[in-house]
């Protein structure tokens, strides 16, 4: 990835919930980059603090350290009017439950037009049904659904209408938050390529937020891999299918599901124990490059065994 624009970049990242005894560290010392026209995966179980990342990006997450900086500008902490409203219209987001991020009461037309409303993109009345018009037919869907409610719509198409209302922005960067965790396996590959589409026409950046290592494989230049807060792997798709090197990546491949039911049935899954590192005061693990831009959590003497494990058979 040499020669490539840093968008998006996370330097030491915390964000802690709660106070004094009852604290709870979510994201526990994070740091990556987005390259511009990228899109990143962030896979990890349900509670490795994905969402509380790409939260924390669109400044509904406070950092409790660390900071977060968009196209050279620190985005993280208190900013000014002007810059917050900057950072809203570039940065969107597009959330995991179609249902519950779309106001029941409000129209279709309503529901895409409220960040034209609010950032008032718009010349006249006529340009901003024009702009509503044309990204409904672009998501998929038809000007006469602009007058329905989300509860006429089944979740494909609510989906349909979060991306609307993201893209009628023009953002630059969004954060795709398991966005069709929600849906039918034969709606998903739907949604993705509308998401590619986007990128491709766009020049669109995404963070891609998922638990399932299989759906990213496709949609991702890059993955970072998480849990319990921390980076355990980072690594260019191909290169982390082919040499998935932390327990805990083997451990999310193992749980992907192999199409044919005999080798499903007899596979056995790996399981990772956090326990087996034994980690100790004075071998604490890092995250290092090991080579390729692939990046692993651990001690010294883990690292040089993942070092050999990757390139020890290309010597």
């Amino acid at each position: 990835m040499e020669n490539k624009e840093v968008l998006l970049s996370i330097r030491n990242l915390d964000v802690v919930f709660g106070r004094g005894k009852k604290a709870f560290k979510a994201v526990d010392n994070v740091s990556f980059d987005i390259y511009k026209g990228e899109t990143l995966s962030l896979v990890g179980e349900s509670g490795s603090g994905k969402t509380t990342i790409g939260r924390a990006i669109v400044r509904i997450n406070p950092c409790s350290n660390g900071e977060i900086w968009y196209d050279g500008k620190k985005i993280s902490g208190k900013l000014s009017r002007k810059d917050d409203r900057e950072v809203i219209r570039k940065i969107q987001m597009i959330f995991q439950d179609p249902a519950a991020s779309l106001n029941e009461r409000a129209t279709i037309e309503y529901i895409i037009s409220e960040g034209l409303y609010n950032f008032h993109l718009y010349k006249d009345e006529k340009d901003r049904m024009a702009k509503v018009e044309n990204v409904i037919k672009e998501v998929g869907l038809l000007p006469e659904h602009l007058t329905r409610y989300p509860h006429e719509f089944s979740g494909g198409q609510r989906q349909r209408v979060g991306i609307a209302r993201s893209i009628v922005m023009e953002p630059e960067f969004i954060v795709a938050d398991e966005p069709i965790s929600a849906l039918d396996v034969s709606i998903r590959a739907q949604v993705l390529n509308l998401l590619k589409k986007f990128q491709r026409e766009r020049g669109l950046t995404y963070l891609f937020i998922a638990h399932d290592l299989s759906i990213v494989r496709f949609i991702s230049d890059r993955i970072v891999v998480i849990y319990k807060g921390r980076i355990m792997e980072i690594a260019e798709s191909e290169e982390l299918f082919q040499y998935p090197l932390h327990p805990y990546t083997r451990s999310l491949m193992s749980a992907i599901p192999v199409p044919d039911p005999k080798i499903e049935k007899d596979k056995k899954l790996f399981v990772y124990d956090p326990d087996s590192h034994g980690y100790t005061e004075d071998r604490q693990p890092t995250l290092v490059d090991i080579g390729n831009g692939h990046m692993v959590f651990g001690a010294p003497d883990e690292i040089e065994a993942y070092k050999e494990k990757r390139f020890g058979h290309e010597e």
